[in-house]
């Protein structure tokens, strides 16, 4: 068990730079993505007591992170409706010469292939923690997964011929 023993600080500091580092490419905006962190590592300190119990807290970070990305998604696509499209910010980052790539294929990636791929590679949360950071059946999480695989292969294949 993880938090067994952890105060919140030394967990805060053991996982705070992944978290975002996660999340950015989950949602495609760091900026957003330390906001989001920021508000569920808050949350965590205010339930340190019962987080700290749990298996992984870090994986309750990374739920209530996704879910309130989602929840934004979710009212943006609402506001959106009228103008028939959503914009996502651009990465502020830029992109380093290796991750160049990557990151371009993920863009092409629904929210919700995106997500669920940085969850369940990056993150390294179950296909249950999934399916409740992305509010879906786990059924669902599989074949987005699947599916955001698929996708994936043939960008990345794409980017191979071209070199």
């Amino acid at each position: 068990m993880e938090g067994t023993g952890v105060t919140f600080e030394e967990f805060f500091l053991d996982h705070y730079g992944d978290v975002v580092r996660s999340i950015g490419l989950a949602v495609g905006d760091r900026l957003r993505a330390e906001e989001l962190v920021q508000e569920a590592f808050a949350r965590a300190l205010r339930h340190w007591r019962r987080v700290s119990e749990l298996d992984r807290p870090v994986a309750w970070v990374y739920v209530v992170a996704l879910n309130e990305a989602r929840r934004s998604w979710s009212r943006e696509r609402r506001a959106s409706v009228g103008t028939g499209r959503v914009e996502l910010a651009p990465d502020p980052a830029g992109g380093v010469a290796i991750t160049v790539d990557v990151r371009a294929a993920l863009e092409q990636l629904t929210e919700r292939q995106r997500a669920a791929i940085v969850l369940r590679y990056l993150a390294d949360l179950s296909i249950d923690d999934i399916a409740d950071a992305l509010g879906c059946a786990p059924g669902t999480v599989k074949a987005t997964l699947h599916q955001a695989r698929a996708r994936l292969r043939i960008e990345l294949e794409d980017d191979d011929d071209a070199s």
